[in-house]
């Protein structure tokens, strides 16, 4: 019997083209065969999630979206991304920032953000849009618990609201890297269970808004988007009142020394190149195994919604290893069913993640971006 991955990538070609029919065309189709369409993925990072240096005035189009020193998003920018051959783009953006005392939401900024998702449909992209950390109000606790909820409520009804006529093409996953600020030791039953109250509260928020989004595809997320918390803690996939419609996202950075930690030496990767090191081939491997057998086997897509190494010239000068990586582990997912979306902070520099020139488009590192784009077909 062939896998659900298998079968929904053969049903592709019995599929009318997502971006040839009307904008708000929801498909009969199953998330497992959405998902085959999204790969491989990319993200918006550092832009439209901006925590800003100035105060925004209510009713101002002075937004915090360069804030973190990235150009505004542009039509450009997604048309470069959709040539480079990725065909899904995941947009985190904030939101506490541009809403008043009683959680409304700027009409300027929600235009933004519509402007934005627009863009990147119109180059041809799946959009996957998000609440992302945004100021780390989402704190998985019985103390926090009560106001978190009704925040998350208050912010999905606007956001699914706006963009209920929307078609398919267009996810919304509900959180982000939800832990409680400082504790990275595994969660305790209760934040397991505030945490995964915040999955449930997007979905059931997300459907009662109606229209498109009583069949819209969503994505919860497991505990701080972590493989091993995902079993653990999130193994029951939240209910939801469509069948086939939900995604589990993770998010992944291991050997943490070698991917992200810019002041280290463990340069290296891979275990002909650093043996002695965790982390290496087979670790991923067994990870992205762990998610396929907990959730794509039952049904359930699973998005791995970052991942990515940062350059190091001073060790690497032809970026071999951070290459190598970055093509192994969107291979493994891919191999595994999984839906990877590579973490572009758009920034080229070293110690950076950047792959593409946020004011222009034009690719800054060809051959990550190529080696990326082959290893998902």
């Amino acid at each position: 019997m062939k896998s659900l991955w298998q079968a929904a990538v053969l049903s592709l070609a019995l599929c009318n083209a997502p971006f040839a029919q009307a904008a708000g065309a929801m498909r009969s189709m199953g998330s497992a065969q959405l998902a085959a369409e999204m790969v491989p993925g990319w993200n918006l990072g550092n832009s439209l999630e901006a925590i800003g240096r100035r105060s925004y005035v209510w009713g101002s189009r002075e937004f915090n979206e360069t804030a973190w020193g990235n150009p505004k998003a542009n039509q450009a920018l997604f048309d470069a991304v959709k040539a480079a051959g990725f065909r899904s783009v995941r947009i985190p953006a904030a939101w506490k920032q541009y809403a008043d005392s009683r959680d409304n939401i700027s009409p300027q900024w929600m235009a933004r953000v519509a402007e934005v998702v627009d863009s990147a449909r119109k180059a041809g992209l799946y959009v996957m849009l998000n609440v992302h950390w945004d100021g780390g109000w989402l704190q998985p606790d019985y103390a926090h618990r009560d106001a978190a909820n009704a925040r998350l409520a208050r912010y999905w009804t606007q956001i699914a609201t706006h963009f209920r006529d929307y078609g398919d093409t267009l996810l919304f996953a509900g959180t982000n890297e939800v832990m409680v600020d400082g504790d990275w030791s595994a969660p305790t039953a209760e934040y397991c269970e505030v945490q995964k109250g915040f999955n449930q509260v997007f979905i059931d928020t997300v459907r009662a808004t109606g229209g498109n989004n009583a069949r819209r595809h969503l994505v919860v997320q497991s505990f701080n988007t972590n493989i091993d918390h995902a079993l653990s803690c999130n193994a029951a996939m939240p209910k939801d009142r469509i069948a086939d419609r939900l995604m589990m996202e993770v998010h992944f950075y291991d050997p943490w020394e070698f991917a992200i930690k810019t002041d280290s030496d463990s340069w290296k990767w891979g275990q002909a190149a650093n043996p002695s090191g965790w982390a290496n081939e087979s670790y991923i491997d067994g990870q992205m195994k762990k998610m396929k057998t907990a959730f794509i086997d039952k049904g359930y897509p699973v998005i791995l919604g970052e991942y990515g190494a940062i350059q190091r010239k001073e060790y690497d000068p032809s970026g071999a290893h951070r290459r190598h990586w970055d093509q192994y582990v969107t291979r493994s997912a891919v191999a595994h069913g999984l839906v990877p979306m590579y973490w572009d902070n758009g920034y080229t520099s070293n110690h950076e993640f950047g792959l593409f020139d946020r004011a222009t488009g034009a690719q800054a590192f060809p051959d990550v971006i190529g080696a990326i784009v082959n290893a998902a077909k």
